[in-house]
């Protein structure tokens, strides 16, 4: 299986209230690690940034 691909659009801004990147909704930790992260490890920081977008609307 192939790695997941980067949610990341472009857009590196870290919000400084929810510690969340603007564009991707990852932690700075999400992002540092994403290249080493297992499929396991990226499927579920791709399902808490669905959970953190539904949190914005």
């Amino acid at each position: 299986m192939g790695k997941t691909n980067s949610p990341c659009n472009g857009i590196c801004i870290m919000d400084e209230d929810t510690g969340l990147c603007v564009g991707c909704l990852r932690t700075s930790d999400e992002i540092a690690g994403w290249e080493d992260y297992s499929d396991e490890q990226r499927a579920e920081v791709m399902r808490e940034i669905t959970q953190r977008e539904a949190e914005q609307n």
